[in-house]
């Protein structure tokens, strides 16, 4: 049987050990380093934090407007015949990069030549219908004046009474009838010479309808898909034969947001505005270009203004149809103060970095952001290049938090950051890595 004595002695003795731990706690004692997450704490009484640095640089940067866009074909040809007929000949393959002038389709000429067989046979035929109006012409011509002539003796003789009066009057008679048939010769003569015009306009007609039997390229560029092989007929201006694309130069169209428009309207007023673009396939290189277009109104709905690139394409870079990553380079800020991108944070009161003062404590300084480039942001205001701010680790700081460098890689303390780096208070004659830096010193 358990003795009451003992018992109580082991209550008592369990009581004072609970009583002895409550006053510990409650009597402001510290407790044992890291059971506080000595790490992130602040001041000079606890370790640096480990956190990666970075410096404010001085440097040219550009000023890009980054879009995406669409490749569109410089110009696109639907191939038709322009005569009925059938194709007899296709004369390339189906992709294959033509030059302007390229024989593409022939259409059976036989009709066409015979046409202009018989117009030409016309022709030669209202040549010599006007060459002979103008023999009839020159011939009515030597009657009229031999016949003026001898009208004028016989009035002579009339007039002094040689010959009678009714003689007479029949060679004048015969002088104006001489006239007047000269008058007809030269109109048929006139109009022997429109119908050769006439003539020569069907020639014409049938040499170009002939032509056309022969389809040609209009344009340099790549051909798509055949329509209608050999053996097919075709229907004047109604028959699409194939398309034709032209990918050198090519189009980048792309909308920017609508508060840029000033901008770039300022920028392209002294030179060519640079666009680079860049196709989504992988490892694809960027092709550089000008801007060339922007559109007269801007979109209401989604308040951006409509722009268009033009690019030399000799290498196919940009292929018409497929999107692009689009750069507009609108100038340049000359000396501009960037830290890298992650350093920037936002709080209640706007955007700060935290700044690595030369005791190794962090001030929280706000900042005013420019441009964006690259990895880096432009500086406008609130840091002085040359300085230390904090690229990684920011949640666990506080305005005057110790720090101490850390490897990018790991986050951790560097094992060759001084001080402060990792294993230095681990052992026997350590550095003191983890111990509280004393007066002046740095980690």
């Amino acid at each position: 049987m358990l003795n009451p004595l003992r018992a109580s002695g082991v209550c008592l003795l369990g009581l004072s050990v609970y009583w002895a731990a409550g006053c510990g706690t409650t009597s402001g004692a510290t407790p044992a380093a890291g059971a506080t997450g000595g790490r992130g704490g602040r001041g000079a009484g606890t370790a640096p934090v480990p956190v990666v640095f970075g410096k404010v640089t001085q440097k040219d940067v550009p000023v890009d407007i980054v879009a995406i866009g669409n490749v569109e074909a410089f110009s696109t040809i639907s191939v038709r015949s322009q005569i009925t007929g059938t194709v007899t000949e296709v004369r390339f393959t189906e992709g294959d990069t033509v030059k302007a002038g390229a024989h593409l389709f022939t259409i059976d000429p036989r009709p066409f030549d015979a046409v202009l067989q018989q117009a030409q046979a016309n022709l030669a035929r209202d040549r010599a219908l006007l060459a002979q109006a103008e023999a009839q012409l020159n011939r009515d011509i030597a009657n009229a004046d031999y016949a003026q002539k001898e009208a004028d003796r016989q009035t002579q003789l009339v007039a002094r009474g040689i010959i009678s009066r009714d003689v007479g009057e029949q060679a004048v008679a015969a002088a104006n009838a001489g006239n007047a048939g000269v008058s007809a010769d030269k109109a048929a003569v006139e109009s022997a010479k429109a119908q050769l015009v006439a003539q020569q306009s069907t020639v014409d007609s049938a040499k170009l309808q002939l032509d056309y039997t022969v389809i040609r390229s209009p344009i340099d560029g790549r051909t798509g898909n055949v329509m209608l092989k050999a053996g097919n007929l075709v229907t004047a201006n109604s028959t699409e034969l194939i398309t034709i694309t032209q990918v050198d130069p090519v189009y980048v169209t792309f909308a920017v947001p609508a508060v840029h428009l000033q901008t770039i309207k300022r920028a392209m007023t002294g030179a060519d505005l640079a666009v680079a673009a860049t196709a989504q396939d992988p490892g694809a290189q960027p092709v550089t270009g000008r801007l060339s277009f922007v559109d007269n109104t801007v979109d209401a709905a989604t308040d951006t203004i409509k722009l268009k690139a033009t690019f030399h394409n000799p290498d196919r870079l940009l292929w018409p149809g497929q999107f692009a990553h689009v750069s507009v380079r609108l100038g340049t800020v000359p000396h501009a103060s960037v830290v890298p991108a992650q350093a920037v944070q936002t709080g209640q009161d706007g955007q700060f970095v935290f700044v690595v003062k030369a005791d190794s404590t962090v001030e929280q300084r706000t900042v005013t952001v420019g441009e964006t480039a690259d990895q880096d942001v432009v500086i406008t205001s609130g840091l002085q290049p040359g300085e230390t701010v904090v690229v990684e680790g920011q949640l666990r700081l506080e305005p005057g938090t110790r720090v101490m460098r850390a490897d990018p890689r790991t986050g951790e303390a560097s094992p060759t950051g001084g001080r402060g780096g990792r294993g230095a208070g681990r052992g026997p004659g350590g550095g003191g890595g983890q111990n509280p830096p004393g007066p002046g010193r740095h980690p």
